[in-house]
């Protein structure tokens, strides 16, 4: 089994769970290869076997079986980006905090990789949002898992954000920005701008806008079949477009839409996690001790 690991800087007190990554990968004869940055941050902090290869982005990953990200969801966002269109399943080992997406804890990494190694487990595909301008501003990786935003920049005045679906005008938003989150997302930015939890597998998008101006505008859930495109309006001559944690200042006059990307992210589930689980560990539902009082 050949296996690409992505991770970033971890605690020291991550260390050892690492190194047992490392030590059980060998023990099951895989072939490892690691990111570039990765390996020379894990370089005097484990013993990494010799003669690891090491790739970085725009590297092939075509053999790959599967793809271990090390880190939070903002890793395992960062290494949809390396996988790209080849759809390589990621495995998401939680050493960060929050872990809607990488539901493995580090201490539970040993259980993981034997199920992983036995087939005990299913891949969950996660719908993507695909970026198309008419002036390339994400260096041609125009794809992201969770959101695509449109953003005042610093301390200016709210900008006016034209949308549009599939053509037909649906809304001018005065706000701070606007966010269109896939399923996966709107447990994240979108969430915290009021827009609804979704489950992963429906095939929807939610636009949520940033600090309405307009009290009674409020996120919308569409159909991701649908094209969104924007015009962006405001006292600024520029505005931030930002695609899961990547942003750039973007002129007014840019032509953007944003769709479903034709591929998908393809995450292992192994059999003993699954998102309505993680969706109450994570936000703490259930903590009521009302919760019971009907059972």
């Amino acid at each position: 089994m050949k296996i690409a690991i992505l991770g970033k800087p971890f605690d020291e007190e991550y260390g050892p769970f690492i190194q047992n990554l490392f030590d059980e990968l060998q023990r099951r004869k895989a072939d490892i290869l690691v990111v570039e940055h990765f390996s020379l941050f894990l370089q005097n902090r484990i013993n990494l076997p010799e003669g690891i290869p090491t790739f970085t982005r725009g590297d092939s990953l075509e053999g790959v079986d599967f793809v271990l990200s090390l880190g939070g969801d903002g890793t395992l966002l960062d290494t949809v980006t390396y996988v790209g269109a080849l759809q390589i399943p990621i495995l998401g080992i939680n050493t960060g905090r929050l872990g809607f997406l990488a539901t493995i804890a580090h201490d539970s990494i040993n259980l993981a990789l034997d199920a992983l190694f036995k087939g005990h487990y299913t891949f969950d595909d996660r719908a993507l949002i695909r970026v198309d301008s008419d002036l390339e501003i994400f260096d041609g990786i125009n794809f992201g898992l969770n959101e695509f935003s449109l953003l005042k920049r610093d301390s200016s005045s709210m900008i006016a954000v034209h949308a549009y679906i599939d053509g037909e005008y649906l809304n001018t938003y005065w706000a701070d920005g606007l966010v269109v989150a896939t399923p996966t997302g709107s447990t994240g930015y979108s969430l915290s701008c009021g827009g609804p939890l979704v489950l992963p597998q429906t095939n929807n998008f939610v636009i949520s806008p940033v600090c309405p101006h307009n009290l009674n505008v409020r996120p919308m859930i569409v159909s991701d079949r649908s094209v969104i495109s924007f015009e962006v309006e405001g006292r600024s001559s520029t505005y931030l477009a930002s695609l899961d944690s990547r942003s750039v200042p973007v002129d007014m006059s840019v032509q953007i839409a944003v769709r479903r990307e034709n591929f998908v992210a393809r995450l292992v589930k192994l059999h003993h996690v699954n998102f309505l689980t993680t969706l109450r560990g994570k936000l703490n539902w259930g903590l009521d001790k009302r919760t019971n009082i009907f059972r």
